[in-house]
């Protein structure tokens, strides 16, 4: 997976660059050895001396100073004053299923938003299939540059009040958007009140599901590919660039505000079924796009887990332009040309889903999306 993107360092002469280089210059290659000796012991500092040794110790002070060294502003009391949140998941009704999430600044609330509107329609397995395919995608995609126009209302929450984000997650809310999708158009941009942000890239996710029953959905990201593309020699680690997260999306950021983010790790969980789902995304701005897809097939397109998630996905961007899988449908790719849709060529997805599925007294069912060529592990 790593392969594909490392095009946009060949002609760069840094010590990222270089990390993933061979020492004649040329770039690696999918099958070769990537050595990460730095990030390496620098873990290994961190699992030595805890937390303390990466906001105060002397990987803090390494990390500071190659920060400093490339022109930033990083200082010793930024990392040591930063403090981990820790929120009550707030929640939704889906089917037969409760979904929780972590609130804003994560991106939940817009992938809840999604799933609500399309609830609505009471979907089914032939939804998709025949000329009803065509209605049900032009409806998602309308749904989702709904969306994209709501993304503004996702703020830190320690700066800002949740009570607009909170709206997003009502059924009622749902209703009255849904009442604004008409079967055979779409709009300009102005209608969904879109607000353009930019696409990224640099996530990753991990589903798991242990044997005392407890569940975790865990994402992590350094926002666009290789994020800041700046190395911190001294550490191995890959600084990001988080700050864009807030570009077209508020005209003031706070010190210390976190920025909003498409990051959606979920758990659904059914009393009635007896059924835990674990599930999540990589891919930046493509979170939403393979969270809302695989769940909507899971719950109500009649697709197993491994269907669901393998589903070619129709990505609606920043621009409201939808973007394709090469193996999605082609007449309804013409058929929502014809309703007006902006159709653009995407020489990438990065969506990547991982899920775990466990029913009472049946087998664990893990599930790594093929996109990123990745593998469920048990035990």
């Amino acid at each position: 997976m790593l392969s594909r993107y490392l095009f946009v360092l060949k002609e760069q002469q840094t010590a990222l660059s270089w990390l993933f280089k061979h020492p004649n210059g040329t770039l690696l290659k999918e099958g070769d050895t990537l050595k990460f000796e730095k990030l390496a012991d620098t873990l290994q500092r961190i699992a030595d001396g805890g937390a303390e040794e990466f906001y105060s110790g002397d990987v803090a002070q390494a990390l500071v100073r190659d920060v400093q060294a490339a022109g930033g502003n990083l200082t010793l009391e930024d990392l040591k004053s930063f403090k981990v949140t820790e929120s009550e998941a707030w929640s939704v009704s889906l089917d037969k299923y409760t979904m929780f999430f972590p609130p804003p600044p994560a991106g939940g609330a817009i992938l809840s938003f999604i799933l609500n509107i399309m609830e609505g329609y009471a979907m089914h397995p032939t939804s998709i299939k025949n000329h009803e395919g065509a209605l049900t995608y032009h409806r998602y995609v309308e749904a989702c540059k709904f969306a994209n126009g709501l993304k503004q209302l996702i703020k830190d929450p320690s700066f800002s009040s949740n009570k607009e984000a909170r709206a997003l997650i009502k059924v009622e809310f749902a209703d009255r958007v849904r009442a604004m999708i008409s079967s055979n158009i779409t709009h300009d941009a102005q209608y969904y009140n879109m607000t353009p942000h930019a696409d990224t890239q640099g996530t990753t996710h991990i589903s798991v599901l242990a044997e005392d029953g407890t569940a975790v959905s865990v994402t992590s990201t350094i926002n666009h590919i290789f994020g800041s593309r700046v190395l911190s020699s001294n550490t191995g680690v890959i600084l990001n660039n988080e700050l864009a997260d807030f570009c077209g999306r508020t005209k003031h950021i706070h010190p210390g505000e976190r920025p909003p983010s498409s990051m959606a790790p979920v758990v659904l969980y059914s009393p009635s079924e007896k059924h835990t789902l674990v599930i999540g995304a990589s891919g930046g701005s493509m979170i939403t796009t393979g969270m809302a897809m695989a769940l909507m097939n899971y719950l109500w397109l009649g697709k197993t887990l491994k269907e669901s998630i393998a589903s070619p996905v129709v990505y609606v961007d920043g621009k409201n332009e939808l973007g394709f899988e090469k193996s999605f449908d082609q007449d309804v790719i013409k058929a929502l040309r014809r309703l007006g849709h902006t159709v653009t060529t995407r020489q990438y997805f990065y969506n990547t889903v991982n899920a775990v599925s466990k029913h009472e007294d049946e087998c664990v069912n893990a599930i790594s999306d093929r996109r990123k060529m990745g593998e469920p592990a048990g035990y």
